[in-house]
């Protein structure tokens, strides 16, 4: 069993209350929100387009779909500023962990100790406050993947990933220098001009479709879309191939096996060939569902021959759940289902999270000072919130629901893809963390449009994708409303 699991939480907190689980918080969520969405304007409305045109006055605004009304949205309903009221199943990118406004979260700041922790933001990586440690036992440790027993707090899951790679590449150099953990004189002068041996020739090998964040470094591995990385420099850093499955999987087992071997084989060809153009792969980053490049998912067989390559090579096994992590794939951590042999080498999160950062196992610790670091390394105020996040969690069985709710989802849409076969396949996914292909591209955009005009907030993703990213608070309820206004949508189309 690679995790502690979430009844595992120890926080003072928690144990204030009964160990039975109250239920009495999510009540009030799914009592005060909406029954339904209503669609009154355009979408986007005129309000909405007011304040788009004022927001792309001073920056790039174009990515903007709609401005909420943050005081009125609740629990699963997303509210615009034009009162339109959509059921949200793509909650900020995945970002929304118990819904909007849960009344456990409101109540944080109330607490003058907490209010405190948010006012005095501090520099944690030199002045932390005195509860800081206890903090992060209570709360990122009891959560934590078994076997990785150390954690770096970040901002978010950019600076999560480019901050696990500085990690890895210096556990992977002082590997080269057999254990020694000082500098030559040649290195510190030659890091300085951007030259070996202080700036070594070290790569990162990420996957066909991945997404790894937008931040330069992190850049490098992100594979997802061209528009990210148009015109930036970036470092000579391998790719290989993710695999791309058959659905239904359990009538091409031979194929999608055989698809894995193949991408299986040209990683370890490709960390030869780097190896010996003397760029060799310090670590390979993998999500375990890629998300942004399409919602690829890979079985259980191909994460653990990955992690038996990276073994077999020195490289270290990065696993971004960014998006997967805090529990909407049915599991805490989506890596779970992979029966790893061993734990991951690091593990980095985010957005449900509500914080960033990376747990990683000990001997990855870098030995000095200042060198994964920066001003705020994350908020102590984040961590109130997730606290609280993650006792609702508890208390509710939330990540057994996003099974149980997910199932009726993945059900619901196997229908429709039987009934619009020429719109919907490829049904996949785990718990809520599900998708669906459409024809092509022009048809998914349609889909996801008319979805909204009918009330719904959807996601796509890679090339013709249409994602699910509700709640944890999504009920089957919410499920029936979501399928039966998509299947409304398909009609139209």
């Amino acid at each position: 069993m690679l995790f502690r699991g979430i009844n595992s939480i120890k926080s003072k907190s928690c144990l204030r209350s009964p160990v039975t689980r109250d239920f009495r918080g999510l009540a009030t969520v799914l009592q005060q929100e909406p029954s339904h969405p209503h669609v009154r304007t355009s979408v986007p409305g005129p309000k909405s387009k007011e304040l788009f045109k004022d927001l792309n006055s001073m920056q790039q605004a174009s990515s903007v779909q709609l401005f909420a009304d943050y005081d009125k949205s609740m629990g699963n309903y997303f509210v615009d500023a034009d009162g339109n009221v959509f059921l949200d199943a793509f909650t900020q990118i995945s970002s929304v962990p118990i819904g909007y406004n849960h009344p456990q979260l409101l109540n944080v700041f109330k607490d003058e100790q907490n209010l405190k922790a948010l006012v005095n933001r501090p520099a944690l990586g030199v002045f932390p406050g005195l509860d800081w440690p206890q903090k992060l036992k209570n709360v990122l440790m009891s959560v934590a993947p078994a076997g990785l027993d150390n954690i770096a707090t970040m901002m978010c899951g950019s600076c999560s990933n480019e901050n696990a790679y500085k990690t890895v590449m210096m556990w992977y150099r002082t590997k080269q220098r057999g254990g020694k953990i000082d500098f030559t004189p040649e290195e510190i002068s030659s890091c300085m001009l951007n030259q070996a041996p202080g700036s070594p020739n070290l790569s990162i090998l990420s996957f066909e479709g991945s997404f790894h964040g937008r931040t330069f470094g992190a850049l490098s591995s992100t594979r997802s879309k061209p528009i990210h990385k148009l015109d930036c420099p970036a470092f000579d850093w391998p790719v290989a191939p993710f695999p791309r499955y058959k659905y239904p999987l359990d009538q091409f087992q031979r194929e999608n096996a055989q698809e894995d071997k193949r991408c299986l084989e040209q990683v370890a060809d490709i960390i030869d060939k780097y190896e010996k153009k003397n760029n060799p792969v310090a670590g390979v980053i993998v999500e375990p569902i890629q998300s942004e490049g399409g919602d690829h998912e890979a079985s259980p067989a191909f994460f653990q021959g990955l992690q038996k390559i990276c073994q077999e090579k020195g490289s270290a096994l990065i696993i971004d759940e960014v998006q997967t992590g805090c529990g909407p794939s049915g599991k805490m951590w989506c890596h779970e289902y992979f029966n790893l042999p061993s734990p991951p080498d690091v593990v980095t999160f985010s957005k449900k999270m509500l914080t960033g950062g990376f747990y990683f196992k000990s001997e990855f610790k870098p030995p000095h000072a200042y060198r994964v670091f920066n001003t705020w390394m994350g908020d102590p105020s984040k961590l109130i919130l997730l606290e609280q996040v993650l006792k609702v969690i508890k208390q509710n069985n939330l990540i057994e629901n996003a099974n149980k709710t997910g199932q009726v989802l993945k059900n619901g849409l196997l229908k429709l893809e039987k009934e619009f076969p020429n719109l919907v396949n490829s049904v996949r996914g785990r718990g809520t963390f599900l998708s669906f292909n459409t024809s092509n591209t022009e048809v998914r955009d349609k889909i996801l449009s008319n979805l909204r005009q009918n009330g719904v907030i959807g996601g796509g993703c890679g090339e013709m994708a249409i994602r699910l990213r509700p709640a944890l608070v999504f009920q089957q309820k919410h499920a029936e409303i979501y399928l039966d206004i998509l299947r409304k949508t398909l009609k139209e189309i």
